[in-house]
């Protein structure tokens, strides 16, 4: 089953957004997904109702090799969506992995313990290129990039692709381009539209027509632990 991992190392372009809602609508389509927090904030946590605050169990532990991955997945409210969360301790996981074995490994190895069991595993990745995101990449078999249509989002996306090329060349050979969607598009300005159309010139048919717009309900959603669909 495909692992898609979310990922551009600028912030506030969406991701946790995109991930969230991606996973229910796939299960409000009757798929079954398994949403990943690789993010200390655990805004995706927090985003599908779970406080992070006062998990006992959660990726970090199963980062470390505490505990296998199934003790620490949780059911959520939300129809055909399993959680692997977040938590703040996760912050640290990247300087406690720094001298282990294989550490790039670490996500890799525990999802594929449980990857038949899903029909998407969906990662939602930090705003950085350090080791949490590599393990992510390196577990992924995808990537899906989301991108703000403002003029520093390119120059993440450039960073990004150059992440990608060493962890085909060293961890994954097989990763490879899910697809680039662009957010946060403001049809009113001119900088919106003249960066999807760089973004389009580069990628091609990479770049999803669906373009998703600035909008007050997608921004609200988060606040009360729920997706947009089930927000309005």
């Amino acid at each position: 089953m495909p692992t898609i991992v979310v990922s551009n190392q600028k912030g506030g372009v969406g991701k946790t957004t995109t991930c969230i809602n991606l996973a229910a609508e796939l299960g409000r389509c009757g798929y079954s997904v398994l949403a990943v927090d690789m993010d200390p904030q655990a805004n995706c946590t927090s985003g599908l109702g779970v406080n992070a605050s006062n998990l006992s169990k959660s990726l970090y532990n199963v980062l470390l090799g505490d505990i296998p991955i199934r003790e620490a997945i949780l059911s959520t409210a939300w129809e055909g969506i399993s959680l692997l969360p977040s938590s703040l301790d996760l912050a640290g996981a990247e300087i406690e992995l720094v001298a282990a074995i294989s550490r790039e490994n670490r996500l890799k190895r525990s999802v594929d313990a449980v990857r038949d069991q899903y029909d998407f595993i969906l990662i939602d990745c930090p705003p950085s290129l350090g080791l949490l995101t590599l393990n992510a990449l390196t577990a992924a078999d995808t990537v899906l990039m989301p991108i703000q249509c403002e003029f520093y989002a390119l120059e993440g996306l450039a960073q990004l692709m150059n992440t990608m090329t060493l962890v085909q060349t060293n961890l994954n050979p097989a990763l490879e381009v899910e697809g680039v969607l662009l957010t946060m598009f403001d049809s009113r300005t001119n900088l919106s539209v003249q960066v999807a159309e760089e973004v389009r010139t580069h990628f091609g048919s990479k770049v999803y027509r669906t373009v998703i717009p600035r909008t007050v309900r997608l921004s609200e959603a988060p606040s009360y632990g729920q997706p947009v669909i089930a927000y309005d």
